[in-house]
């Protein structure tokens, strides 16, 4: 699964060429703030209603002009550990037919470590709503050792400003199996100021025995 996930973004990498797919514009931004809880797929191995795992995660992307995007992403990363990263992202291919394309490059600590993050992002708006791919690597600056991650993600606007969203993720951690999960979620407007709330499940595939609750808050500035 790692060679493939390098194999992906190699290819995206040398290929038509872009954060998010879609670039922020100047002066724009989205913020959100999640919080996922998990439980074991398997009740017997329940020992309470207490989720076995939970942990929150915040984003921020600002553009600083109509081209470059600033951002921040905390929380967890693929392997566990706790992140704070920081990048910069442009469009490679931006034009009003055929994919969007995005690269992004970050620096921040996983853990203990300091990671260089590539990543490219792939985005089709469809009639209802939109298709996105997004690969990225962490590289630890000191031992060469990487996680992979890549997600798919379809959306469909909804009336009333709702959307819903379906999302397969993948990852594979430097020392750890790779695992494959499925995450839908449904997302409505909070009052009239452009506040989202996002409400979804996790439910591992492979690799993953997991099965958890996502809440979350969107805000666009």
């Amino acid at each position: 699964m790692r060679l493939l996930l390098l194999a992906l973004l190699w290819t995206l990498c040398t290929g038509t060429v872009q954060a998010g797919a879609w670039p922020r514009e100047k002066g724009h931004g989205f913020l959100s703030s999640a919080v996922r809880l998990s439980w074991p797929q398997n009740i017997d191995h329940w020992t309470s209603l207490s989720p076995t795992q939970q942990y929150y995660t915040a984003y921020l992307e600002y553009g600083l002009t109509d081209r470059v995007t600033l951002g921040f992403d905390f929380g967890r990363s693929v392997s566990g550990s706790g992140k704070t990263v920081g990048f910069l992202q442009w469009p490679l291919r931006n034009k009003d037919k055929g994919p969007k394309i995005a690269f992004a490059l970050g620096l921040g600590r996983i853990g203990e470590q300091t990671v260089l993050r590539p990543g490219v992002s792939l985005g089709w708006g469809l009639k209802k709503g939109w298709l996105t791919m997004d690969a990225l690597a962490e590289f630890q600056t000191n031992t060469g050792l990487a996680d992979y991650k890549m997600d798919i993600t379809w959306g469909r606007n909804l009336a009333k400003d709702r959307k819903l969203i379906v999302q397969i993720q993948t990852g594979q951690p430097a020392d750890d199996p790779g695992f494959v999960r499925l995450a839908p979620s449904f997302v409505t407007p909070l009052g009239k100021r452009g506040v989202m709330i996002e409400t979804g499940a996790t439910y591992g595939l492979t690799g993953d025995t997991s099965m958890g609750l996502k809440f979350g808050i969107w805000k666009n500035f």
